[in-house]
């Protein structure tokens, strides 16, 4: 469909406007607003991060950036929401790829979108991790003295569990020690922190930004994270290989998408906004204050790694007997 916008500029009707490269129409963008999808909904932690990401593209194209939170079924409708809209640059998608894209098809049985070829993959933002955590007034202090008590225990302890990353990580540590501690599945932060301090679950695994004020407020304990190495961070949290666990290289990274046939010159342009907007000091504080690195790429490093994850979470959901829903 022919806009007003293209009509005036061709001066000459339909078939001018059709003749126009996208190079040309690219040229100008952004004209107007550009509507961020955010996953989840207004107040969450991905919202505020979505929202401090948007106002820092609005500085750079000169535009209004609005969020619009569709949240839902663990992130699928607003994924979908991205790959059906127009190809213009106008939309775009500012997530946790590792999880609305990567997991996605090992979640899920039926995906109204094709996580790979239903975007344009401009470039990751940043990387953090999931942690193993414990009491701060407790007995363990390291994954070896965590791991020596869930032996002892046997099917009499358990864990908890509140998302996906966390979950596959705690089975493939499970799995390497051939522990039989059993799971607990919770749906909010509050039961999961109760049951920890009561002592009715040994530990969880968790991701670093829900649990930074109680770290600060030495009410927790993270044994390790989930990612081989440490993050910069998070510099006194041991990585997983160095704690003990040397299988376990679970990531979470956030990147930008918009749909698929997005005109190549505009990619080409919010690629570099991103990136700038990656090593800006204000983010990497930002990033550094919710426990994560900032992560600049491009394109062909964002494709590869999400085709590369997607390959490693059918394993983790394999190794951690994930049903697709």
């Amino acid at each position: 469909m022919i806009s007003r916008r293209q009509l005036l500029r061709s001066g000459a009707g339909a078939s001018a406007a059709f003749a126009i490269p996208s190079v040309t129409r690219a040229a100008d963008y952004p004209s107007g607003p550009i509507h961020c999808i955010c996953p989840f909904p207004p107040g969450s932690g991905a919202d505020t991060r979505i929202r401090f990401y948007g106002s820092k593209l609005a500085a750079k194209c000169g535009q209004p950036v609005i969020v619009e939170n569709r949240p839902g079924a663990m992130g699928n409708i607003a994924t979908e929401a991205v790959a059906r809209a127009k190809p213009d640059g106008y939309t775009i998608y500012n997530a946790p790829g590792s999880s609305t894209l990567a997991a996605a098809p090992s979640l899920f049985k039926k995906l109204g979108y094709d996580p790979i070829n239903d975007f344009e993959h401009i470039t990751t933002l940043s990387a953090s991790a999931f942690a193993f955590c414990v009491p701060a007034d407790g007995p363990f202090r390291t994954i070896a003295d965590l791991t020596a008590h869930l032996k002892q225990k046997g099917a009499a302890a358990s864990y908890g569990s509140i998302a996906p990353p966390g979950f596959v990580a705690s089975e493939i540590y499970r799995a390497q020690f051939g522990l039989e501690t059993v799971v607990v599945h919770y749906k909010e932060q509050g039961g999961l922190l109760n049951d920890l301090y009561g002592g009715n679950i040994a530990f969880f695994c968790i991701d670093l930004t829900t649990i930074q004020g109680a770290l600060r407020a030495g009410k927790l304990r993270a044994l390790c994270v989930t990612s081989a190495k440490p993050l910069k961070a998070v510099p006194g949290i041991p990585g997983a290989a160095d704690a003990g666990i040397p299988n376990l290289n679970v990531v979470t990274w956030w990147s930008v998408h918009v749909p698929a046939h997005t005109p190549q010159p505009i990619c080409q342009q919010l690629e570099t906004w991103f990136n700038e907007i990656a090593v800006d000091p204000e983010v990497v504080k930002f990033n550094a204050d919710i426990g994560g690195d900032v992560m600049p790429g491009n394109s062909a490093s964002l494709r590869e790694l999400l085709l590369r994850q997607t390959k490693e979470w059918a394993e983790w959901a394999r190794i951690a007997k994930i049903e697709p829903q």
